[in-house]
C-alpha cells in the first residue's frame, strides 16, 4: 500500500508558482531567487511534485496563532 505524501496530514500544501507569479513575488519582496531559502530536488515532496531546479514553491501551513502561514522556497 503506497501513501501519497502530498495528501498526508503532516505535509503542508506545496504549490509550484507560475513564472509570472514568481517574478511578481520576487519583485514585491525585493529579493532574488538565490536569496530565498532553499528546498532541494531530493526532498520527497519536491520529487513527487516533479518540481525542477529554479522553481519557487509556495508552502501554506496551518498555524494556531495566525490561522495560516505562507512560506516560499527556491528549488535547488
Amino acid at each position: 500500500m503506497a501513501v501519497d505524501i502530498l495528501k498526508h496530514e503532516f505535509v503542508p500544501l506545496h504549490e509550484i508558482l507560475p513564472k509570472k507569479e514568481a517574478k511578481d513575488l520576487l519583485e514585491s519582496l525585493g529579493v532574488t531567487r538565490e536569496q530565498l531559502p532553499k528546498i532541494y530536488v531530493s526532498d520527497p515532496v519536491i520529487k513527487r511534485m516533479e518540481a525542477k531546479e529554479g522553481d519557487i514553491i509556495k508552502i501554506t501551513r496551518k498555524s494556531r496563532t495566525a490561522g495560516e502561514a505562507v512560506y516560499y522556497r527556491a528549488v535547488a
